[in-house]
């Protein structure tokens, strides 16, 4: 790999999701998102990379998975009009699908080519499956983390007031715990708000923790709930942990 490729890598990718571009203002829109979203975590996995001490070839390598975590959203959304996987497809198979063969990425071999596509097939899951390669983990780790710090930047625009229709006090339960909460439980809208603050949990470096504390991602989804005890009792757990995990950056 080298930076000539990947500057064809980045040229490909932006030729690919042009051709996604709809005169739909509803699909175009999404194009645009996802577009801009993928671009910012390319961005952060070089950071992250680069804040972890990665090789130039590793930091490479953290880049392309960033480039190419979401490329099966844009078939997504153009043929299902949704994001929700559990509704659709598994963009990150489907991406994997998209991109299998593809010359630019030959250079892509061996055991950089197992940690590439295995960080993209697991960077959405609930959690990561045992048995991998302490380099594959790590890179997984990588992308989970990078993915999430945007997707709270993502969301927070669309952030609304507590409804009558309250949460389910299992994500209280979960938070509280320091337990990853089970989607299937979903109900309401502050629910999903709650399960937002539950990833605090399932990120992975203390490098990506400082950045959410600093935009104050946690803070305002906090404010977009109910205050009450539960609420202040999750508040004080996710300081504290928050404040424990970014100590020594």
């Amino acid at each position: 790999m080298c930076e000539v490729r990947l500057a064809g890598l980045r040229d490909w990718f932006l030729t690919y999701v042009r051709s996604y571009y709809n005169e739909d203002p509803d699909i175009q829109l999404h194009m645009k998102q996802k577009e801009d979203h993928t671009l910012r975590v390319t961005a952060y996995c070089r950071q992250l990379a680069e804040h972890l001490g990665f090789s130039p070839r590793d930091a490479m390598l953290a880049e392309l998975i960033g480039l190419f975590h979401d490329v099966g959203r844009f078939q997504q959304y153009t043929l299902y009009r949704t994001f929700d996987d559990r509704l659709s497809i598994n963009h990150a198979q489907l991406g994997l699908q998209e991109i299998a063969g593809l010359e630019q990425l030959a250079a892509v071999l061996g055991d950089d080519r197992e940690v590439f596509e295995t960080a993209i097939l697991y960077h959405n899951a609930i959690r990561l499956p045992d048995g991998l390669s302490n380099r594959q983990e790590l890179f997984c780790k990588l992308i989970r983390d990078a993915d999430k710090l945007d997707i709270y930047y993502v969301l927070a625009p669309y952030l609304e007031p507590p409804t009558p229709a309250g949460y389910s006090s299992c994500f209280i339960e979960d938070l509280l715990s320091g337990k990853q909460s089970d989607f299937a439980n979903l109900k309401t809208p502050d629910d999903r708000k709650l399960v937002r603050l539950n990833w605090i949990y399932d990120v992975n470096f203390g490098w990506t923790l400082q950045r959410i504390k600093e935009r104050g991602y946690v803070e305002d989804i906090l404010s977009y709930l109910p205050q009450n005890s539960d609420i202040a009792a999750v508040r004080e757990k996710l300081q504290a942990y928050i404040q424990d995990k970014t100590k020594h950056i």
